[in-house]
């Protein structure tokens, strides 16, 4: 047997299998996920759903697969030809040791460079600090307003009136209306959250639209929107299109919300909730004062008892005396605590009352019927004014008027044949019919002959 030579080194054989394994793994941890852009060619749609094509460009080209789960997201139809943007984790096939692309997400080329743009201002407004959440302030409680920053007329704002209804109707909503999609969008955006800041009428407000392309909730993803959101002093939640959506407004606002609906359950408590709590309060309240003057009437009785254990006399007066007396002041201390307690519960209820929807639609009824009767009295107003201007008019008319010419004298002539009002002698000739006019009654007569002057 030859001697073994320890200088030579072992050698590590791998079979191909296992080398595509190891490859596969320096490939997929080597890199990050990456948005690569191309033209589909080569594109393979088998029964399985999964689709395949080549990816490439004026030099290269590179081998993709995208998934059936995947695939079932897409917004388009991809084609042989189609301009694309997509995210993908590099990878190898083992079967045949080629390397290709794992795909994730693929949009149009359109989106894609909305896609770019948005990713450059995110890691800008990053950089920035706008979305650090040490500056982000609380949400209130129990808003006493809440504005909302939409368009009137979108599904967005019912989807949130119906909810605060539900859960908090005596919550008032002011609503700031603004474009929310399209040219100008942004610009009236950033006037209604600066309107809303200036203002002050709310403790809150609301940022929100329904969902959309990325081209419909671009306006959200403005800049001039984004610092507008992070100079406003009042808290800011932001719930623009549906779960999966997500725009810059959201990095920047206070809070975030996957849906309008969502957003309004953010900022409203639950009326039932609150009114439980408080009856909660109440019975808690009660059990503890009766646990107090429990406790106070054992250590009385206790004080008692060593009172009638200690020496007879005048001691024994004075300390009964003395006992008296703090028997009267616990007594008055804990029922003027008692008082204070339940004055703070009238408080508390009275406040839940006059939040009652009931009370605000009859003082809204009582305004309805006030704007009513003034109005009533306006349009009378108007209607007399209107009335006495006219029969000023009618005199003015009157007097005016050719009949009133007539009555001082005055007559008028015409030419029969076309009823043409005479004004000069050579405008008739002889032979012609004529009729005057006079204040009272006509005259029919011939033309014999003209004169001029």
């Amino acid at each position: 047997m030859p001697a073994r030579d320890d200088t030579t080194p072992q050698r590590n054989i791998f079979s191909v299998s296992r080398l595509n394994r190891e490859a596969r793994a320096l490939l997929e941890g080597g890199f990050p996920r990456l948005w690569v852009e191309g033209e589909i060619s080569n594109l393979a749609r088998p029964a399985s759903g999964h689709l395949y094509f080549t990816l490439k460009d004026a030099r290269a080209q590179v081998s993709c697969a995208l998934f059936r789960n995947r695939a079932l997201r897409l917004d388009f139809t991809p084609e042989n030809g189609t301009q694309v943007l997509l995210q993908a984790q590099v990878s190898l096939y083992e079967a045949r040791g080629n390397y290709q692309l794992i795909v994730d997400r693929m949009e149009a080329a359109g989106d894609g460079a909305l896609r770019r743009a948005f990713e450059v201002l995110k890691a800008k407004l990053y950089a920035e600090g706008l979305f650090d959440p040490d500056r982000k302030q609380p949400l209130p409680e129990l808003p006493r307003c809440i504005g909302v920053v939409t368009s009137p007329g979108g599904a967005a704002i019912r989807d949130v009136l119906t909810v605060l209804g539900r859960r908090f109707p005596a919550i008032p909503v002011i609503i700031y209306p603004t474009q929310v999609q399209g040219d100008g969008a942004a610009a009236q955006i950033v006037r209604a959250l600066q309107r809303a800041g200036e203002r002050a009428d709310c403790d809150v407000l609301l940022l929100t639209r329904g969902g959309g392309s990325l081209e419909d909730l671009w306006p959200f993803n403005e800049e001039t929107v984004a610092r507008a959101v992070y100079a406003c002093p009042l808290p800011v939640v932001s719930a623009v299109g549906h779960e999966i959506d997500t725009v810059i407004s959201d990095y920047v606002a206070d809070a975030r919300a996957a849906t309008p609906s969502a957003a309004a359950e953010l900022l409203s408590p639950d009326q039932n909730e609150l009114a439980a709590r408080v009856r909660q309060l109440e019975n808690r309240l009660l059990t503890l004062t009766r646990q107090h003057l429990q406790s106070a009437a054992e250590q009385l009785e206790r004080l008692t008892q060593r009172i009638q254990q200690s020496h007879p006399g005048r001691r024994l007066q004075q300390q009964a005396q003395r006992l008296d007396e703090l028997d009267a002041r616990l007594r008055r201390g804990w029922q003027y605590r008692l008082a204070r307690q339940q004055a703070r519960l009238d408080a508390l209820r009275n406040r839940l009352e006059h939040c009652n929807p009931q009370q605000q639609l009859q003082r809204l009824a009582a305004r309805t019927a006030q704007l009513a009767q003034q109005l009533e009295y306006c349009i009378n107003k108007q209607v007399a004014q209107r009335h006495e201007k006219l029969a000023v008019l009618a005199r003015a008319l009157d007097a005016v008027s050719p009949l009133a010419t007539l009555q001082r004298g005055y007559s008028i002539t015409l030419r029969r044949r076309d009823a043409a009002v005479l004004q000069d002698a050579r405008e008739v000739s002889a032979g012609e019919q004529l009729e005057t006019r006079l204040a009272n009654g006509r005259i029919f007569s011939q033309v014999t002959g003209t004169k001029v002057p």
